[in-house]
């Protein structure tokens, strides 16, 4: 006896059918294998239709009234479904959020640096979380921290807009960034 290892697939990847005697309806709206227009059909006539061609009979929408199915190769279907799916992933790009740290009381070239970090991390497309951390006595003098900001996003208006205002999380100044033009 030949034991075949199972494939392994990711969830997402699977397409799910259905075809031939699991569709319940009684007639049906049939498509041929290259989009061409049958007519409402019964169920069983389409399938004799595609016992003919040695083909299956695939439901494709179950919303309309009666249900629209298509004369086709189930493997070729499946094929085609798959191909969308990874296509669909591959325009989908997954947004990073990257943070840069600043300090209250910053000499202006640390300051210029990491602003030039926060415009290119904007110019990719990714967002950008200002987070600033008071240490010590130097929470007396919020209004550092938030000039720090005002003048971060002052420099970045061009190219990002403010997706989470500055605000206090403990000892924490916090405030997120979006990029407004797209990658090139």
């Amino acid at each position: 006896m030949i034991r075949r290892r199972p494939t392994k697939r990711k969830p997402e990847q699977r397409v799910f059918v259905v075809a031939n005697h699991k569709i319940r309806a009684s007639e049906v709206r049939a498509l041929s294998e290259f989009g061409e227009m049958l007519g409402v059909i019964s169920l069983q006539e389409a399938m004799a239709k595609a016992k003919e061609l040695d083909k299956d009979v695939i439901l494709i929408n179950d919303k309309q009234d009666p249900p629209i199915v298509q004369i086709m190769d189930i493997a070729k279907y499946k094929y085609k479904q798959q191909q969308k799916q990874s296509e669909g992933r591959k325009k989908a790009k997954a947004q990073d959020t990257k943070e840069v740290r600043f300090t209250p009381f910053m000499s202006e070239g640390d300051f210029q640096s990491r602003l030039k970090k926060v415009i290119g991390f904007l110019e990719k497309g990714d967002k950008v979380r200002l987070s600033l951390q008071f240490k010590g006595r130097a929470i007396t003098k919020k209004e550092f921290g938030y000039d720090q900001f005002n003048r971060v996003i002052k420099a970045t208006q061009e190219v990002g807009a403010v997706e989470i205002t500055p605000k206090m999380m403990g000892n924490k100044l916090m405030a997120q960034l979006m990029p407004t033009k797209k990658k090139k």
